[in-house]
């Protein structure tokens, strides 16, 4: 089970609450971030530096979504090394055409399978750890269909692909055909709002799925909490009645490590007498 942690703190939340993994979702740190829609605007750049932030403040692996790879192959060369360097475990490349679509969205476009073959191999060659993981994502079943996102994926995995993300499967039949179909580590996308049903985990594991996506829920919880509390403040004129709803600042310092902090800085200031 991998949560979608849309900033740092969320990220240590996720590793507090005991999930082995992270995952830096482009539709939730386009919108957290930016505020904009998930259509590849964000570059490669900002994508590296909240990569940096995260990696910086948990010791769990952290998949990165890398949208369609940020160019041509010679493209994803350095956005492998960029963020394999900035501390990811896995990133995630795309077969869509720019501009891209939320997965779950109509109206894609693909590359063709030749061109994503040419990204694959290149982000393959590019990592330095051999440990570290390359995650192709095929959006064909909302395109071209259900046969076209197996043979992409097929083809993916040969090219280089350690593991392989089908997009936005439509029902429970569709995950368990893909699995038989496509040999290999898969990836499962529980999106909310979107064209995938909602599957329990342990169903997903049970038909061999390796990793379970939580891409956006926390940021879409985080955001709802945030209305409320708007709604709250502005009909009322005080937050009183949300006390309860909220981390409190103890709770907030113990998951910042403060305490540290400030036994550090007070040890800078007056280290132990040397004798």
């Amino acid at each position: 089970m991998v949560p979608g942690a849309f900033n740092a703190l969320a990220a240590r939340m996720a590793e507090r609450a005991g999930f082995q993994a992270a995952y830096l979702s482009g539709a939730a740190l386009s919108a957290g971030l930016a505020a904009i829609p998930d259509v590849g605007l964000l570059t490669l750049s900002e994508v590296a530096e909240q990569t940096r932030y995260i990696t910086a403040a948990v010791t769990v692996p952290l998949i990165v979504d890398a949208d369609t790879g940020f160019g041509e192959p010679v493209n994803v060369e350095r956005t492998v090394r960029s963020l394999e360097a900035a501390g990811a475990a896995a990133v995630q490349i795309e077969d869509q055409r720019l501009p891209k679509r939320c997965g779950h969205l109509s109206g894609k476009e693909l590359i063709s399978t030749e061109e994503m073959v040419a990204k694959v191999r290149a982000a393959a060659a590019a990592r330095r750890d051999r440990d570290f993981v390359i995650i192709a994502r095929t959006d064909a079943r909302g395109g071209s269909g259900f046969d076209d996102a197996v043979g992409r994926a097929r083809t993916y995995r040969e090219a280089g692909a350690d593991m392989v993300f089908p997009e936005a499967l439509e029902s429970p039949d569709e995950f368990a055909r893909f699995r038989r179909a496509v040999d290999g580590p898969l990836v499962a996308n529980m999106t909310e709002f979107g064209k995938s049903p909602l599957l329990p985990f342990d169903e997903l594991a049970s038909i061999g799925y390796a990793l379970v996506l939580y891409p956006v829920t926390l940021l879409r919880l985080a955001m709802k909490a945030v209305a409320a509390g708007l709604d709250e403040i502005r009909r009322t004129g005080a937050q009183a009645n949300l006390i309860g709803h909220m981390l409190t600042r103890q709770e907030l310092y113990e998951i910042l490590g403060y305490t540290e902090y400030d036994r550090r800085d007070q040890s800078y200031s007056h280290p132990p007498h040397q004798t």
